[in-house]
């Protein structure tokens, strides 16, 4: 239902103007041949008839056509009143009528309806009762079925309208709200590309700053150390800017993902590989994995989950705790969910490495757990040092291969 909306009318162009006018002159005009006519005595009922008449007819119609949108019920009960001394207003006080009932107030209907039947149905003073004249309750049924009429059709054209205003409000409406969720699709999908671009490009430059200082501060190293250590620099450095170029490139071009095949995403064996990179590095790194996999992968929004909070975890360390025994705790199995637990005692030197920080590691992190439905929890431990946990559903019978990117 589309009634709650306020019917708009349209605005009136040439030809709706016209058809008007010409409908008014229409009607009018026969009202005024078979009143006339009959009257077309000499003397003062024939200057009325041929003078007076069609000047208020047209000064009826012209006010009507003006005015009727602005002040409908005054318009119409001038239309109507001056159609009881001039028939060629007769017209113009329908056409009022027909708009007042385009608005669908029926206040306002009933009360321009009364006038216009009395209006109609009382003898023009001028002209007198027609000859061979009805009895006045058959002319008043007349009047009365016309005018019922005439509402009619003005109230099933203000329905369209409030249908016509109503369909158009909803597509307005849907417009607007498919732009915001397409703005907010965009928003979402830029921030999952600026916190994957925070946790690939903080890892690998951690991992190059790390191995810059061991060049930098140990002279003692032996040229296939240093040779090495250059290397993993290079290395991860290249690997640094090919990542950011990709990231930049769709932030550049969102429609060029569609056309580039989707990179393999982590699995749950890549912590350990993620691991060992680390110790490669220099990392003093313990893995305990105890997850069953048995009855197949965890999900792969929990697998990459799982990964992204661990490369984020040991690239903290590099930078605030260097040179301390990490410990990465991975157990699980389906139906029981999959713990995660990284843990790094006091760092041998106040203040880190030095390497500045976005300050949205963790809340990245907390994003990601709660988006993939666990659990994440972080600080101090009891016998110092620092503590990262989080719980990750693994239903029985989940997919082995489905599930969101994180």
């Amino acid at each position: 239902m589309f009634t709650a909306v306020e019917p708009v009318a349209p605005p009136r162009g040439r030809w709706g103007t016209t058809w008007r006018v010409l409908l008014a002159l229409g009607l009018s005009l026969v009202g005024w041949i078979a009143t006339v006519g009959p009257a077309a005595e000499p003397g003062f009922v024939r200057i009325w008839g041929w003078v007076v008449d069609p000047v208020l007819g047209v000064v009826a119609l012209v006010l009507t056509l003006l005015l009727v949108r602005r002040y409908p019920v005054p318009v119409a009960v001038g239309a109507a009143l001056t159609a009881i001394v001039s028939t060629l207003a007769f017209g113009a006080a329908l056409l009022a009528l027909c708009s007042v009932a385009t608005r669908r107030r029926w206040p306002e209907i009933a009360v321009v309806a009364v006038v216009d039947v009395i209006a109609f149905s009382v003898p023009n003073p001028v002209y007198g009762a027609p000859p061979g004249g009805q009895q006045w309750w058959i002319q008043l049924a007349f009047v009365g079925v016309g005018i019922a009429m005439v509402i009619a059709v003005g109230v099933a054209v203000g329905q369209r309208r409030a249908l016509l205003a109503g369909l158009r409000e909803r597509a307005e409406t849907a417009e607007r709200e498919q732009a915001a969720r397409v703005e907010a699709t965009r928003i979402a999908e830029r921030n999952r590309i600026a916190s994957d671009m925070h946790d690939v490009l903080a890892h690998r430059i951690s991992l190059v700053a790390m191995h810059a200082a061991a060049v930098g501060y140990r002279p003692d190293l032996d040229p296939e150390e240093r040779q090495q250590a250059i290397r993993t620099i290079e290395e991860n450095a290249r690997l640094a800017l090919s990542e950011l170029r990709d990231v930049l490139g769709v932030l550049r071009d969102p429609s060029a993902v569609a056309d580039r095949p989707e990179p393999p995403q982590p699995r749950l064996a890549d912590v350990a590989a993620l691991v060992e990179e680390g110790r490669a590095a220099g990392m003093h790194i313990e893995l305990v994995e105890s997850v069953d996999l048995a009855g197949g992968e965890p999900p792969s929004i929990v697998a990459q989950t799982a990964y992204r909070v661990t490369r984020e975890a040991l690239t903290n360390a590099r930078k605030h705790a260097p040179g301390t025994r990490v410990t990465v705790s991975l157990a699980g199995e389906p139906g029981d969910g999959l713990a995660l637990r990284i843990t790094n005692p006091a760092p041998l030197r106040p203040g880190g490495t030095g390497l500045p920080g976005a300050g949205l590691g963790l809340v990245g992190l907390t994003e990601r757990v709660a988006k993939a439905g666990g659990r994440i929890s972080n600080g101090p431990r009891a016998g110092g040092g620092f503590e990262l946990a989080v719980w990750l559903p693994w239903a029985d019978g989940s997919p082995r291969d489905g599930g969101q990117t994180g």
